[in-house]
């Protein structure tokens, strides 16, 4: 959400953007992002600023720009990258018609966000529950394996900028298609991977790219397409995950990787 609530906030904005356009220290990407938007600014500003918060926000996430471009994005969406209690306000908030949702599971969700948070386009990934019976299920109650719900990532992206395919294709390196019982080390059915479709055309290039993906496998593909449901963001705890606890993020990324590294490796021996 970009931070324009009075008239003094957009011409301060404007203000340190000229700033930073002239100032020595912003990196050569940052100043072209400063000067698109200048140009836009006069066509449609609100646009304009979604526009250049949506090209920062990668950089943003890693803790990446330069000090004073970090201090300006602060300024410009008004709140902390790593608020998860925005985060989560923004699974509640309407879409704008170029912005559209995908709901991806696939193991720990922990280890879902950052993969597709990173990607330029993407607007928020929330982490949390879906699929299953429990209204407003608690940690406890999916881990339990009795609220009928897998932990899943619900991704919010610009169209404009980022397509459902790409997602989709990222999605399946992330994920061992063959495993119907869990993810890696992460077993039972809270971890199962599956794809929730939010409309007929998502749902159709879920079927094309499993069925490309089954080209690559011996062993079936188990990961089943399904009609979306009621989305629930998890606690505060779990959202982005990798960036409270890199260390222990870290961890399992590596494991993942090497994992699926070597399924994929001993997929190509056997063909």
């Amino acid at each position: 959400m970009i931070n324009l609530k009075n008239q003094s906030a957009a011409v301060k904005l404007e203000r340190d953007l000229y700033n930073l356009i002239l100032n020595p220290a912003t990196r050569q990407w940052e100043r072209e992002q400063l000067l698109i938007a200048k140009n836009q600014l006069e066509k449609n500003s609100q646009q304009a600023w979604e526009n250049l918060e949506l090209k920062l926000r990668p950089l943003a996430i890693r803790n990446n720009l330069t000090p004073d471009m970090t201090d300006f994005y602060t300024e410009l969406t008004g709140q902390s990258v790593n608020s998860a209690k925005k985060l989560i306000q923004r699974h509640y908030q309407a879409d704008l018609p170029e912005q559209q949702r995908a709901i991806f599971a696939g193991g720990c969700f922990w280890c879902m966000v950052e993969p597709f948070e990173l990607k330029p386009g993407v607007i928020a990934v929330i982490a949390g529950y879906t699929g299953g019976q429990t209204i407003d299920p608690t940690y406890e109650q999916v881990s339990s394996q009795d609220s009928g719900h897998v932990e899943a990532v619900e991704i919010i992206f610009d169209q404009r900028y980022l397509s459902y395919r790409a997602l989709l294709e990222c999605y399946w390196q992330l994920i061992d298609p063959t495993d119907a019982r869990g993810q890696i080390n992460d077993r039972g059915q809270n971890y199962r991977a599956q794809i929730f479709y939010l409309s007929p055309q998502q749902k159709l290039l879920a079927e094309q790219t499993k069925l490309a993906i089954s080209r690559d496998y011996r062993e079936p593909i188990v990961v089943p397409i399904l009609p979306a449901s009621d989305f629930y963001p998890a606690e505060n705890f779990h959202q982005r995950f990798y960036q409270k606890y890199p260390q222990r993020y870290r961890q399992l990324k590596v494991e993942r990787k090497f994992f699926l590294f070597g399924k994929r490796w001993i997929e190509r021996l056997k063909k």
